[in-house]
């Protein structure tokens, strides 16, 4: 349809021009050269308005020559007999080729603002589905629809970046199959521009071409050029490779400047939608595993209060047999009295997770902290040796801590190190002020902890690999101790000691002596 109407253009055009040049010439004595002039520059201006800039040129060259051999003496020839006649010619001509120039480069610019305002439009459209999609997929499909229409294709698809491949989040147009077979040769280049970050090409007879990052460029051959069927663009978001739009057509997909300016802008949209799809699964996961663990912590709270009492009652039952003489019953109290530390600690563990363990932070000596953890471990101590170092002649070390707390934290550090290291080794505790923190570390030459595993020793539960079986505890004591160290402003670290073996540093925020006034030099 396309090539008849335009040569029906150039036909009408060319046969308008030949009548009125037969008319004219018949009325050549009554006409002036200015008459002439005018009736053949309507003409050039009507035909470059309908159509084009090829056909106002021909027109006007047409007319050049039909006016000089047809209308100015000598008629016949193209000879030229008043010098000022050349004046009327070329001011013709000048006149002419400027004014199909000027209404050109006026349409040109008129279908430019048109397909802006067609692309804003579009913008718009897209924006108002984007803000009222209630859910993250939805307005992906809205972005691929908007593509698909505006670039006039059969089919638009917006692939994410799921792990090691590709998903499929949203198609606007034709399925696969009425599409072409193209789509099952593109997904290996699909697959290498989701990997690369750069765009590519499928020409219909199946060979591809990459091109460069900046693809919208006017000139760049590899889109231009070719039979093109299959369009790959990489999405980006804040340079972050997020997928693939993928733009298919069963005949050449041809785009102009201002398109492939306009299909950057909506792939940035596609990208951006890309990333909040993948946001909003993020923040379900993030949901659901908030909820898991504040359904494990209640549970964890529940079942632990409610042992708390048969604990009590069994206890209770073993110590009167031990009184009776029952050999067996010291065991049973023992076993039972460790169950009630388990189940307390996993109280104390739900309490820390809910930022709900009570703390009272007052002025405090180290030396304090130490003794009362020496008192605490009690029978841990007899059969191995604890060594406290502090340096000689320090002042006294304060700082600002809960001491009941801070208490149980330097225990289960110490105990860790007494249940992982040698029975003939020694434990150190080492107590220093360092700037504005109070550091206790507690040293010993037990196994350590493997590599890569430095971060997993405070989570609950857990224990190295290749634990002694006997080693004893549930693996909560770090897990409390960083936990009880963190909610009083303080911090619990580990680091490989020289020689082997662990180094824990326990810091709480230091404190300054205060200055107690001589009222004795008042007056």
């Amino acid at each position: 349809m396309r090539p008849l109407s335009r040569a029906g253009l150039w036909v009408g055009w060319l046969a308008a021009l030949v009548i009125t040049t037969l008319a004219m010439s018949l009325l050549r004595d009554q006409l002036d050269k200015a008459h002439i002039a005018l009736l053949y520059l309507v003409l050039v201006l009507g035909g470059s308005a309908t159509g084009g800039r090829a056909v106002g040129l021909s027109l006007a060259t047409l007319a050049f020559f039909s006016f000089d051999a047809l209308f100015l003496p000598p008629y016949g020839t193209l000879a030229v007999r008043n010098p000022l006649d050349w004046l009327v010619l070329l001011s013709f001509l000048i006149t002419s080729l400027v004014a199909t120039q000027l209404l050109n480069r006026a349409q040109e610019r008129t279908i430019s603002a048109q397909r802006r305002a067609g692309e804003i439009e579009r913008l718009s459209i897209l924006g108002a589905e984007t803000l009222n999609a209630g859910v993250a997929t939805e307005a992906l499909d809205a972005i691929a629809e908007v593509i698909r229409s505006a670039l006039a294709v059969d089919r638009c698809d917006i692939l994410a970046q799921q792990g090691e491949s590709l998903a499929l989040l949203a198609r606007a147009g034709a399925t696969p199959a009425e599409t072409s077979s193209n789509d099952l040769t593109a997904d290996g280049l699909t697959e290498w521009v989701a990997e690369r970050g750069l765009p590519a090409v499928m020409r219909g007879d199946h060979t591809s071409q990459v091109g460069s990052r900046g693809w919208e460029a006017e000139g760049d051959p590899w889109l231009s050029q070719g039979d093109v069927r299959v369009l790959l663009v990489p999405l980006l978001a804040r340079e972050r490779m997020v997928g693939v739009l993928r733009i298919m057509n069963r005949e050449q997909i041809e785009l102009h400047a201002e398109q492939r300016a306009f299909l950057r802008a909506l792939s940035y949209y596609a990208a951006l939608g890309v990333e909040r799809v993948r946001l909003v699964a993020v923040a379900e996961r993030a949901e659901a595993f908030r909820q898991a663990d504040a359904l494990k912590s209640a549970l964890i709270a529940t079942v632990s209060h409610d042992l708390r009492t048969p604990l009590t009652t069994i206890k209770a039952l073993a110590h009167r047999l031990a009184a009776g003489g029952d050999a067996d019953a010291r065991s049973i109290e023992e076993e039972a009295d460790r169950l009630s530390r388990f189940v307390s600690d996993l109280l104390d563990l739900s309490h820390i997770a809910a930022n709900a363990m009570p703390m009272r932070t007052e002025l405090n000596a180290a030396e304090e902290l130490v003794a009362a953890a020496r008192q605490r471990l009690g029978g841990a101590l007899e059969h191995r040796d604890l060594r406290v170092i502090v340096a000689d002649g320090a002042p006294l070390l304060l700082g600002r801590f809960d001491l009941v707390q801070s208490v149980r934290v330097l225990v289960n550090l110490i105990e860790n190190a007494l249940k992982y290291s040698p029975a003939d080794t020694t434990v150190e505790l080492s107590v220093a002020r360092r700037g504005d923190r109070l550091a206790f570390e507690v040293l010993d030459r037990g196994p350590g902890v493997p590599d890569g595993e430095d971060s997993l020793i405070y989570e609950p539960f857990y224990r190295p690999a290749g634990t002694r079986p006997d080693a004893g505890g549930a693996g909560l004591g770090l897990a409390i101790a960083r936990g009880l160290a963190e909610a009083q402003g303080g911090s619990v670290s580990y680091a490989a000691r020289s020689g082997g073996g662990s180094v824990f540093t326990f810091e709480l925020p230091a404190a300054d002596a205060p200055v107690i006034e001589d009222s004795s030099a008042r007056v």
